[in-house]
């Protein structure tokens, strides 16, 4: 079998669970009889247009392996590169395929959410169109703390980024209850358009197995000032202390948010932040009461501290999943895992068209949400519980987690 290059890269906002998909990816890579050379991409697709790699055999021997699996944020860097499209800017294609050849890469591994899928969407587009070298595979490997891709029962990184969210609105919880007074916090998660992480919330419980976040609110379901002050005063009937979770994408029933900036990123998404902020300047003038906001914003994808070691297991096994699915000669595909059936949790990986994946989104279903919308119901913590189970040991030095950083082994980047 003739051999050939792989190349890896990551893309998009970072978890705490992305290198453990880089991990799994070099480990199975460095088996696999039709690789020879490993190379990492950096920054994303954007750098790989300006020809950045590194080789990664240089760099990760098994301690940095085993050290990698548990470093959060994207060891390879990312970017948040939109690709346009080929009659728009065909140098950009050129060149990433220019890299390619010059490097004999026929795999290549792109590690990101609904973003980086469109751009293996077109990188596929493009080859099929345009070029009359041999093909390379070009795999999508999920990842995003949204769990907002389709054809998957959820995405690496999420599981860490919900475990996360849940131990720290049961801290919170329990932070606020010191006072005999009455007060409400209000906690911002992410979610634009999706409340996976919001949904969360819920798995935070008391010794009496009660929700302690007392009202959730996600994207999904119109949001209304109105009920949201009835939601508060039906609480305050029993309870002092009240804590609120809220997406940063909650939108009126006419789809306006309920807070953004006006700004826009490079893909056209409008810059959120201050849900939270908001909806507590809103109870403040209402009710009267002690009114905190919290945005919990980075700290929930970058938690290394607080894995799960379902979502770290499962990362590093998608990582290798995609090597396999390549090395057989499939592309223009994004890596799948679906929960099988039985009273024992586990999930299937395989893979799916990239077509029916890349610019949709999958959104909480609305039988996850109580009937007053405002909390979690059995479902929805059935399907949560599982994917936040079990603990990582992280390595420690001088009282902090250890982890790596490429520049510690690459003098210039």
């Amino acid at each position: 079998m003739k051999k050939a290059n792989c190349l890896v890269a990551q893309s998009g906002g970072p978890t705490a669970a992305i290198n453990a998909t880089l991990a799994g990816i070099y480990e199975a890579a460095l088996k696999n009889d039709a690789i020879d050379g490993i190379f990492g991409g950096l920054y994303g697709i954007g750098g790989i247009i300006h020809g950045k790699t590194v080789d990664l055999k240089n760099i990760l021997k098994d301690e940095n392996i085993k050290r990698l699996r548990t470093t959060p944020s994207s060891f390879l860097g990312s970017c948040r590169y939109k690709l346009k499209y080929p009659d728009i800017a065909p140098d950009d294609y050129k060149k990433i395929f220019e890299l390619f050849k010059r490097l004999n890469i026929k795999y290549f591994l792109y590690i990101g959410g609904n973003d980086s899928m469109d751009t293996i969407l077109k990188l596929n587009a493009y080859q099929s169109k345009f070029s009359d070298d041999e093909k390379v595979m070009l795999v999508g490997v999920p990842k995003t703390i949204d769990n907002d891709l389709r054809c998957v029962d959820h995405t690496p990184g999420f599981g860490s980024a919900a475990k996360y969210i849940a131990t720290t609105i049961k801290e919170i919880a329990w932070d606020t209850a010191v006072y005999d007074m009455n007060s409400i916090l209000v906690a911002e998660v992410m979610g634009r358009n999706a409340g996976w992480l919001a949904l969360s919330a819920g798995l935070a419980r008391d010794t009496k197995g009660r929700c302690v976040s007392d009202l959730i609110y996600i994207p999904e379901n119109p949001f209304d000032f109105g009920k949201l002050i009835d939601d508060i005063k039906k609480i305050q009937k029993n309870k002092k202390q009240i804590v609120i979770t809220v997406s940063e994408g909650i939108r009126y029933s006419d789809g306006t948010l309920v807070a953004q900036s006006g700004k826009k990123d490079v893909f056209g998404h409008g810059q959120l932040g201050g849900a939270a902020k908001t909806v507590a300047e809103y109870i403040k003038l209402k009710l009267g009461v002690k009114v905190r906001a919290v945005e919990i914003n980075v700290l929930q994808r970058c938690a290394a501290h607080c894995l799960s070691k379902t979502d770290i297991d499962e990362s590093v096994l998608i990582g290798k999943k995609a090597v396999e699915v390549a090395a057989e000669g499939k592309t223009g595909v994004m890596i799948t895992g679906k929960r099988t059936s039985g009273d024992i949790y586990s999930q299937e990986l395989g893979y799916e068209n990239i077509e029916l994946i890349a610019n949709l989104e999958k959104t909480v279903p609305e039988n996850f949400m109580n009937r007053e919308k405002n909390g979690v119901s059995e479902e929805g913590l059935k399907y949560l519980l599982p994917l936040v189970e079990g603990e990582i040991n992280v390595e420690y030095k001088e009282g902090t987690p250890v982890y790596i950083k490429l520049d510690d082994f690459c003098d210039s980047l």
